[in-house]
């Protein structure tokens, strides 16, 4: 039997992750649930989504068909319609194990169910699938979601190759940029990518080489910008000149390699976390957060709007 097209989206959890999820399915005509035990995280949640789809379609009331997200308190007064479950719950492996044998028990049966756990291990919560563990994978965002179009896709060890063949086409047809990840490892890619800079960057300041302020300019205002257009590869490919690729690493290969013996393995000890909480504070003091999640909205929706018109891959 063909699994029914996705229409319907079960999105659990109302947290930051799971209004820009149910934002962009909204926004793209499909229904949408959005579940969450918590009465006070409830409370706004539809008019917290509904913003998040107007920042999409600036100078529109609202895009999308139907409405407004319906938002329910139990998982199971939803589920058995729907096409396709996000879960957004805690990073936490005993609770999303907890959700996934209810949503197990209590969707149809091809129905696609999946994480946007940001490191766990699919195997570990798919253990508690008990009817159809096959249908289930991560699909791990970018925050936010409804704006960054990267999803990754990571199966576990009895995860359908056609459920994720399935969730490739769900994802790209709400607009996303999907990679599949071969294997599972902690952290999946993404954040094992951003975790190698990260574990530089806290080094750098733990060893009082450059200020935190410093850190965040030189990665905003240097390769960064240049990350953001083609990535670190294709980046070094032009670098390269006419040799390319292959002449960066044939002059720079050996240095780089250098490099890489010399990074720190820092530990995120006391004085390192206030090290960085007071350097971020200082960074930040004459601004409000709010606004500054503003104004990089804004930019990422004109830097997403260039690339696609400049065609970059």
């Amino acid at each position: 039997m063909t699994p029914a097209p996705v229409e319907h989206v079960l999105v659990v959890g109302a947290g930051a992750i799971g209004v820009s999820w149910a934002a962009l399915f909204l926004r793209h005509g499909r229904r949408v649930t959005l579940v969450d035990p918590d009465p006070a995280v409830r409370a706004g949640a539809a008019e917290r989504v509904l913003a998040l789809v107007r920042q999409l379609d600036p100078g529109t009331p609202f895009a999308a068909s139907g409405g407004g997200p319906a938002v329910e308190e139990h998982l199971e007064t939803a589920a058995a319609t729907v096409q396709l479950v996000v879960e957004c719950g805690p990073e936490r492996l005993e609770v999303k194990r907890d959700l996934f044998a209810r949503l197990d028990r209590a969707t149809p049966a091809d129905a696609l169910l999946t994480s946007s756990s940001s490191g766990l291990l699919p195997t570990r919560i798919q253990e508690a699938c008990a009817r159809h563990p096959e249908r289930f994978l991560v699909a791990h965002p970018f925050n936010p979601p409804h704006l960054v179009p990267l999803v990754e896709l990571v199966g576990g060890a009895r995860t359908d190759p056609a459920a994720l063949d399935r969730a490739e086409e769900a994802f790209t047809a709400v607009g996303k940029r999907v990679i599949r990840v071969h294997g599972e490892r902690p952290g999946h890619v993404v954040n094992r990518l951003q975790a190698a800079l990260w574990r530089e960057a806290y080094h750098l300041v733990a060893q009082g080489a450059v200020s935190v302020a410093d850190v965040d300019t030189a990665m905003a205002w240097g390769p960064g910008l240049r990350w953001a257009l083609l990535g670190p590869f294709l980046t070094q490919h032009l670098s390269g000149g006419d040799g390319g690729i292959e002449h960066v690493l044939a002059h720079l290969g050996p240095p780089m390699a250098e490099w890489w013996a010399d990074l720190g393995t820092p530990a995120l000890t006391d004085d390192v976390v206030r090290a960085v909480v007071a350097g971020v504070a200082d960074a930040v003091r004459d601004t409000d957060p709010g606004e500054l999640r503003a104004r990089r909205d804004a930019t990422l929706r004109a830097l997403i709007r260039l690339k696609d018109e400049a065609g970059l891959p």
